[in-house]
């Protein structure tokens, strides 16, 4: 997949958004550099995510000759599909009622919402 919807903001991202920006660039294939370029993260921050989807089996590790090739496993796709259900509806609820889109906004970027009664 080339530059997927998932590509398209770079303002402080969640975790959540930041596996699904993995994982979308994975899907077909991709090695450990093509990741970092088309998430923004640093070294450090790759290897720590893909740490982490290896180890909850969300991404799969080929490797061929010196180059390792990441790719999206059946469960990743899982995460992705739910992760775009999760984006699409609250594109709608923006949609459909506009009081509550900078709330949306928050839950979409990941900040952390406190409702004081």
């Amino acid at each position: 997949m080339a530059d997927g919807p998932l590509l398209h903001s770079r303002k402080r991202r969640s975790q959540i958004s930041i596996i699904a920006e993995v994982l979308e660039v994975a899907e077909r294939g991709a090695y450990k550099t093509r990741i970092m370029y088309k998430t923004s993260l640093s070294h450090l921050l790759v290897n720590h995510y893909l740490s982490l989807l290896l180890n909850r089996n969300l991404l799969e590790a080929f490797k061929a000759s010196e180059k390792t090739t990441y790719k999206t496993t059946e469960k990743g796709q899982r995460y992705l599909r739910g992760y775009r259900e999760i984006m699409n509806l609250l594109k709608e609820e923006k949609i459909n009622n506009p009081r509550e889109a900078n709330l949306l906004h928050l839950i979409e970027c990941g900040t952390r919402v406190v409702i004081a009664r």
